[in-house]
């Protein structure tokens, strides 16, 4: 069964899904390995673990389907990819869903902001016209083939042009052949009340940044409103940030860290890289 359609089974469920963002190979293990059902890529994360830049367009389309591609290799659960715009028209997009799809992705997502982008939670943004991005959406339904790439249509218009707008928006995508749709940054939980109400047969995404726009009620609520998918994307990045900021300034400070807390033990980081598997395998060939 591939990516994409171990995603619809898992959309298909009537239990909402909880997708922490990741943006390295390791932070995708590491989803894995607790447990989660899928992995979603953080383009904030990715943009600030690779170049060390906010997430205001800086970030290539080769940089960041390179990245991608490997985090999809690396784990074994279905990955939603942050694609941006989809890195210019209708026929970028088309290209960009191609590459998706030969990665293995099993999602992706697409917004309708102008290039280039921000951050959904940055002040600022500007967003293309909605009969542009409705054929993005059809571009990318056709680019994708019989593959079951799973298609989030996002719409960043609550900010700039209110939320009668952005649900406007939304039903055009959804109407383009959008399998998710993905109302980003609403700012009240009466917003995502009338999110849920306008689309009550659409699956829906909830975005939750600590310190965002948009308020961090917990998953079951998220599902009682009618939400299918809540990505976290930010919260390891932020969690490891503080943690490698902690441990820099005590090694700075006592230059040692035999005396530091809160380190992974060495042998666990090499099962978690399967080291011993790595090494009988190449016993295995020296004999």
């Amino acid at each position: 069964m591939s990516a994409a359609q171990k995603l619809r089974e898992l959309l298909a469920r009537p239990e909402i899904i909880v997708i922490p963002g990741v943006y390295d190979c390791l932070s995708a293990k590491l989803v894995e390995k607790a447990g989660f059902d899928v992995a979603a890529t953080s383009g904030f994360g990715i943009a600030a673990s690779t170049l060390g830049l906010p997430d205001y367009g800086f970030l290539t389309a080769t940089e960041n389907l390179s990245t991608v591609g490997r985090i999809a290799q690396s784990i074994n659960i279905p990955l939603i990819a942050d694609c941006d715009t989809g890195y210019g028209n209708a026929l970028n997009v088309m290209r960009t869903v191609k590459d998706a799809v030969q990665l293995g992705l099993a999602g992706i997502i697409l917004e309708d902001q102008e290039w280039p982008k921000k951050c959904g939670h940055f002040a600022g943004k500007r967003v293309i016209s909605m009969t542009e991005h409705a054929g993005k959406i059809r571009a990318a339904v056709e680019a994708r083939g019989d593959s079951g790439l799973v298609i989030i249509a996002r719409t960043d218009a609550r900010a700039p042009l209110g939320l009668e707008e952005a649900i406007s928006r939304g039903q055009s995508y959804i109407n383009a052949g959008a399998d998710v749709l993905f109302v980003e940054a609403p700012q009240s939980v009466t917003e995502l009340e009338i999110i849920a109400a306008a689309f009550p047969n659409v699956p829906l995404v909830a975005n939750i940044v600590e310190g965002g726009k948009t308020p961090a009620i917990s998953p079951i609520e998220l599902q009682n409103l009618g939400f299918k998918i809540v990505f976290f994307p930010l919260t390891a990045l932020m969690a490891v940030t503080e943690v490698m900021s902690v441990c820099f300034r005590h090694l700075k400070k006592q230059g040692r860290t035999d005396n530091l807390s809160g380190l992974m033990n060495f042998q666990d980081f090499q099962e978690l890289m399967n080291v011993p598997q790595y090494l009988a395998v190449e016993k295995e060939y020296k004999e």
